[in-house]
């Protein structure tokens, strides 16, 4: 495995994902944002914060594993959220949470979360892209 992730003294323990991780691989794989389609480009979750978060996640699984990656492999995630508010916190984490389940992902690798205005395509409320690291 390329990836180590940790939480060094002195910061916070986030129990959603770790603060650091530690690339040893030799090859960087990025992808793109990742939006709630399914395989045919249909919206997964219309309206359904968690759902979609969800898909986004399964999704960038689905491109990880086309590389012959996983989830173990991702150093940071990026995820874009339409007109977020932090009372949508408990949603965004229950989908995460729901994708890591079906991924057996724990923990998740460290990300940052951004507000945003609106996404590329209306109905579209989360986008997340990745970066990995694999050997």
């Amino acid at each position: 495995m390329a990836i180590t992730l940790v939480n060094p003294g002195g910061l916070p323990e986030i129990d959603a994902y770790r603060q650091v991780s530690i690339a040893s691989g030799s090859k960087l794989v990025f992808i793109a944002g990742q939006v709630a389609w399914d395989a045919d480009g249909v919206t997964v979750g219309e309206g359904d914060l968690a759902a979609q978060v969800e898909q986004c996640y399964l999704n960038i699984g689905t491109a990880l594993a086309g590389v012959g990656a996983s989830f173990d492999d991702v150093a940071k995630l990026t995820v874009y959220v339409a007109d977020w508010t932090p009372d949508k916190m408990p949603l965004f984490l229950e989908g995460v949470a729901r994708a890591a389940a079906k991924l057996g992902v724990t923990p998740v690798p460290p990300g940052t979360l951004l507000g945003v205005a609106a996404l590329a395509v209306p109905g579209h409320l989360v986008e997340v892209e990745a970066t990995a690291v694999i050997d």
